[in-house]
């Protein structure tokens, strides 16, 4: 049986959008495929995890009979990856195996049955479905995703916490040591919601997302029950087990009322970090910061006696403050914010620093000083 025919590209498309979940090793050896069904003209393309569901449809020429099999995602990933884009595939079905067909090419594959393939059992009550600009989800996850915790113990930190109420669209990751909030205006009124994505799903909606508020279908659609999370959005539908735990209240943790604020040139900071970086102890990754006299002085060190030092003219007149940080909490944020130039509040050498775009409020970045 024929289960679908089609150019390389569209095909290799369809697989890739949902394969990103996908774990390379698995207790399930089934976890490792992805169920392909026939339904009429299309292809259904599902993914799963146990815990995250993707779907996805394409139209594909085949035998009209409905059809379900499971097969090897990577794999089959690679070996479209490596034909030409304009080929015609063709992938048909015969006594567990699907054989694909490219030109001269031929491949046979391993399949396992549809009917063992693990779907999420999905939440039968989920709130009301609201829709954002996709452009705007996906720029806030940019702007935090960096600052969130992997693998700690105090699961509510692997993700990111989700707050919509009213037209205000916020987004918080912590890991301890360093906590990034950003902020939307929308023009819809959301139901309020206050839930925690799980890492991986964030890192997927990251990479699926896309960046044009002028596409077509750059809308997402979303819906939560108490424990799941389903998103609509690029002819894709996309369920997610959302993080139990109460997330710490990220508004006492955002300082106010430091005595000194500077306005820094994101690119020359960022440059002469990621230069100190370079003989910073590969434990401890610190690097001393020295405000004085309209001057900032990076220095860092290592066990070898290894030194750097930069030196960056600023406009500070303040009381001179020596501080530590670790460089790489400073540079992933300088790394994934677009503007040129990037605001910097100070209380003391012991305080934690707060980096902001100047002239907004709807970014934060708290970062806590090391002791070096």
């Amino acid at each position: 049986m024929i289960v679908l025919k089609g150019p390389q590209d569209q095909l290799l498309a369809a697989l890739q959008s949902v394969a990103g979940i996908v774990e390379r090793r698995h207790t399930l050896p089934i976890l490792a495929n992805i169920l392909m069904k026939r339904v009429g003209d299309e292809v259904e393309f599902i993914s799963s995890d146990l815990e995250i569901q993707i779907r996805t449809r394409a139209p594909f020429a085949g035998d009209a009979e409905p059809f379900a099999t499971t097969v090897g995602a990577r794999k089959l990933i690679d070996i479209l990856k490596s034909l030409p884009a304009d080929q015609i595939c063709s992938l048909s079905s015969s006594q567990n195996k699907l054989t694909l067909q490219a030109g001269k090419s031929r491949f046979t594959l391993q399949t396992l049955p549809a009917e063992d393939f693990p779907l999420v059992q999905e939440a039968p009550d989920f709130g009301p479905a609201f829709a954002v600009p996709q452009a705007t989800l996906k720029a806030l996850i940019n702007q935090v995703h960096f600052a969130m915790a992997v693998h700690d113990i105090r699961f509510y930190l692997n993700g990111i916490l989700f707050v919509a109420e009213g037209k205000t669209l916020t987004l918080v990751a912590t890991d301890g040591h360093r906590l990034a909030l950003a902020q939307a205006e929308l023009e819809i009124e959301m139901p309020k919601q206050e839930v925690i994505l799980p890492r991986k799903t964030v890192l997927e909606l990251q990479r699926l997302l896309k960046d044009s508020s002028k596409d077509e279908n750059a809308a997402i659609e979303m819906r939560f029950s108490s424990n799941q999370a389903r998103f609509a959005f690029s002819g894709m539908e996309f369920v997610t087990k959302l993080v139990e735990g109460k997330f710490p209240d990220y508004n006492r943790v955002i300082p106010k009322g430091h005595r000194h604020h500077l306005v820094l040139g994101r690119q020359p900071l960022l440059a002469a970090l990621q230069r100190a970086a370079i003989l910073t102890s590969e434990k401890f990754k610190a690097v001393r910061l020295s405000f004085a006299d309209n001057l900032l002085t990076i220095a860092a060190s290592n066990a070898e006696q290894e030194e750097a030092k930069e030196e960056i003219e600023i406009d500070y007149g303040g009381d001179p403050i020596e501080t530590g940080f670790n460089v790489t909490y400073l540079t992933d944020v300088l790394a994934n914010m677009p503007q040129e130039m990037v605001g910097l509040d100070l209380h003391d050498s012991a305080s934690s620093a707060l980096f902001s775009i100047p002239e907004r409020t709807d970014f934060k970045y708290v970062v806590m000083p090391m002791r070096i």
